[in-house]
């Protein structure tokens, strides 16, 4: 009887310790894409939200990523301020990577800079990185037979 109850505390002193080794590292929320910022603007000169099926509410409209860029571009086009943007999330809707990836391309091909406010308030600064192809890089040129 002693042995098939210190079998089962071995046991279950295993699994907590699974569990909670399990726990600590899979409890992280690990996105690359965001860096705290230090020099985090009081004011955004633009602020979106995100909405379902990728699109974002900006103004009252809902836009697609080649809307919110063409409406981005016309602000630019009539000298309003357009280097800062906020993503918020909606009142139904989470941000999910599909609205990040968008405003990352839209913020790197513009040069706007792009921050994203999480559930709880904090504001993260998004950097977009450019993968270099392999196709792109050029090849080495033969050379010349002596």
């Amino acid at each position: 009887m002693r042995h098939r109850a210190s079998k089962r505390l071995t046991y279950l002193a295993a699994v907590l310790f699974l569990t909670v080794l399990l726990g600590a590292c899979g409890g992280r929320n690990l996105k690359g894409d965001f860096v705290q910022s230090a020099d985090t603007p009081k004011a955004f000169d633009v602020t979106i939200i995100a909405e379902k099926d990728t699109t974002f509410d900006y103004e009252g409209a809902p836009l697609t990523a080649e809307d919110l860029r063409s409406a981005l571009r016309y602000r630019k086009e009539e000298s309003l301020p357009v280097a800062t943007i906020l993503m918020k999330r909606g009142e139904k809707q989470k941000i999910k990577n599909d609205h990040i990836v968008a405003l990352a391309r839209i913020a790197y091909q513009m040069n706007i800079k792009a921050y994203i406010q999480e559930k709880n308030g904090e504001i993260s600064e998004i950097r977009a990185q450019v993968k270099e192809d392999e196709a792109q890089k050029p090849e080495p040129k033969a050379e010349a037979g002596k």
